[in-house]
């Protein structure tokens, strides 16, 4: 029998048969290990402990420490358990697919009768029974002819199906837990019982299409989440239950933000509350882009489809795109032209309008740039994911060897606004050179290594995301970690040399002759829609008072408290203070709870104590005292929080 090599971690190597599995492997490290396994790593491939293992390779074994693998497995068996209890329970229930998603799994049933709550509580306990069990997990590799058969003789269409669609004829896995098959990929866990039967929940029900085909039956999707303990699923259900709280389309009711409505789908109508978030978000981008360099362009919302041909967007990125038809002049030919779905082909327009000299560059061209794209209904999702929204968006023409001083410089920028909107934390990702690319090895080498340093100089690690750069050049990504532990990918920086050299823009170089600049796609917040709702969420609705769209309430205590109240409001408003009043004939503590959920951030209450004394009671939002105080200091005080960070 053939000999093979297996490197371990550490660098050692040892020889083994041909054929052998990684459980043997770990058996002959020590029973301990043995006994731990739960998969293996076979160069950088998550491999089953029972699948041979035929030629020279690296390989790790793995156990429940290894949050990655082990989640990974986790969540795949409880799919293929939780299939398992609903056709134990309901045996005529047709079964589909069941993939890992984050935090969980979900499985597509075909049943006749929807599922209830009290349903999933009875799969929940069914699944806990086949744990317990410890029934076995195996797997054989079969010829598709036998598995068709096999599925057809059971009545198991879906199952058919996907084989049909599976490409080539390479033989097909299947899995056992107990004697419950799948068909699957794999891998799995060695028996039911290493799944920890505390540590997971079905949490709903949901209806998807079979295929994602609208023509295609629907069916019932099981959502689930799992972890390798009860006390991170117990964390995991309090940060859900925390992010319900902090929903921002839940606040946006309450503090009266926005509103969406069939008529215009994945489109705002903003309130009078939430534009004055929204306004005053964008004049302090403004301010920082001005101090920054940058000049501000503004470029037409509806765009020709030639320059969108010539863009390459039309091609690529069409079913994305709003197609608006013109009849010019009652031409017999209408004109197609396209609502903008970015700003970067208009921004090169304006560069090309006069000639450009190597000494204009870097030139850093912003906009707050409306765009609209089509997204599917099913995606739309609050104000984080619509059709409609504005960018802080901007493009830094510059040379090559402006790339990493130019990339240093908007990373300083962009950390200063953070801090500024209080996310101290948030990481880098540089997605490198994917497989179909273009430009040279040497360009990719060298800008990678731009960003790379960049970063360094600029005080900050990154790690890779190999791969997933544009086939033109590498990116930047950087990833908002919100208060609540939640991942937001928000600004960006992309290297573009494709653009300019597609769309004919070029500069003067030293030498005299024509060049291609590099154009360097930036964004800070991203969509201001979307970065607004990560505001909202963030905060819990809490927003910095410089930010908060309504400051101050002054509530009158009692009728004749009135025109003092009125005055108060008309001081705060001569210090710029964002503030009204609330005389309402209703009790104190009504109107504070309702400002409260409100959030607004302070409640001035007024009664005839206050108005012998010019004071007021003041009541910050979140504390439960209050405090009396002279007008003139409630005034000064207020006056001096609302500054904006940048002006202070």
């Amino acid at each position: 029998m053939s000999q093979i090599s297996l490197t371990f971690p550490d660098g050692n190597a040892r020889d083994y048969a041909a054929g052998v599995t990684p459980a043997e492997v770990a058996a002959g490290i020590s029973t301990s290990l043995a006994k731990k396994a739960i998969s293996a790593s076979v160069n950088g491939q998550h491999w089953d402990l029972q699948w041979p293992i035929e030629a020279d390779a690296q390989i790790a074994i793995h156990t429940m420490k290894d949050d990655g693998p082990a989640n990974e497995l986790v969540r795949h068996d409880l799919a293929h358990i939780m299939a398992r209890a609903v056709q134990e329970l309901w045996p005529d229930v047709k079964v589909t697919i069941g993939p890992v998603i984050k935090d969980g799994w979900y499985y597509d049933f075909d049943r006749a009768e929807p599922f209830t709550p009290e349903d999933l509580g009875e799969i929940e306990k069914k699944m806990k029974e086949i744990i317990n069990l410890r029934d076995p997990v195996r797997t054989e590799v079969w010829d598709r002819d036998v598995a068709i058969r096999y599925y057809e003789d059971r009545g198991e269409p879906y199952k058919v199906e996907l084989i049909e669609s599976i490409p080539g004829d390479e033989p097909l896995r299947m899995y056992w837990h107990g004697d419950w098959q799948d068909l699957c990929r794999g891998p799995h866990l060695q028996h039911t019982g290493q799944v920890p039967a505390d540590a997971f929940k079905l949490m709903s029900v949901a209806g998807a299409y079979w295929r994602g085909d609208s023509d295609r039956p629907m069916l019932q999707r099981i959502y689930g989440v799992a972890f390798t303990g009860k006390e991170k699923l117990k964390a995991h259900l309090l940060m859900l239950e925390e992010a319900a709280k902090r929903d921002h389309r839940k606040l946006g009711r309450e503090m009266d933000l926005f509103h969406m409505q069939e008529e215009a789908p994945g489109q705002i109508f903003w309130h009078p509350n939430g534009w004055t978030i929204y306004t005053e978000l964008q004049d302090y981008m403004r301010r920082q882009q001005r101090v920054d360099g940058y000049v501000e362009v503004n470029t037409p919302q509806v765009v020709n489809r030639k320059l969108w041909e010539q863009s390459g967007h039309w091609g690529n990125y069409q079913e994305n795109m709003f197609i608006v038809e013109v009849d010019e002049d009652h031409a017999r030919e209408k004109t197609i032209n396209a609502l903008k779905p970015m700003n970067c082909p208009c921004h090169v327009q304006i560069f090309n309008h006069g000639l450009k000299s190597y000494r204009d560059l870097p030139l850093r061209m912003a906009e707050f740039g409306s765009c609209a794209r089509y997204e599917p209904s099913g995606a739309l999702h609050g104000i984080m994911r619509v059709r409609g929204f504005t960018q802080d968006d901007a493009h830094i023409f510059c040379t090559v060897d402006q790339i990493e001083a130019e990339s240093k410089k908007f990373i300083e920028f962009l950390a200063k606004i953070y801090a500024d909107l209080g996310f101290e934390s948030w990481s880098v990702k540089l997605s490198t050179r994917p497989e179909k690319r273009v430009g040279t090895e040497e360009s990719w080498d060298q800008v990678e290594a731009a960003l790379g340093n960049a970063c360094k100089a600029a005080g900050y690690d990154y790690t890779l995301n190999p791969g997933e750069g544009a086939f033109y050049g590498p990116k930047l990504e950087f990833v908002l970690t919100d208060a609540i532990g939640r991942d937001w990918q928000c600004g960006t920086l992309q290297v573009d040399p494709n653009l300019p050299e597609r769309l004919e823009a070029h500069y003067i170089g030293q030498d005299g002759e024509k060049h291609h600049p590099i154009m360097l796609h930036r964004a800070v917040v991203g969509s201001f829609e979307r970065f607004i709702g990560i505001l909202i969420e963030e905060h819990a609705g809490k927003l910095p008072l410089w930010l908060a769209p309504r400051q101050v309430v002054v509530a009158g205590i009692v009728t004749d408290a009135n025109d003092y109240c009125l005055e108060v409001v008309a001081a705060l408003k001569a210090r710029g203070i964002r503030a009204e009043a609330d005389l309402r004939n209703e009790k104190i503590n009504y109107k504070v709870r309702e400002h409260s959920v409100g959030k607004v951030p302070y409640i001035l209450a007024c009664g005839m104590k206050e108005v012998e004394d010019r004071t007021v009671s003041t009541r910050r939002l979140g504390e439960k005292q209050t405090k009396i105080q002279t007008l003139d200091e409630i005034v000064a005080q207020i006056a001096a929080e609302i500054t904006p960070p940048d002006l202070r």
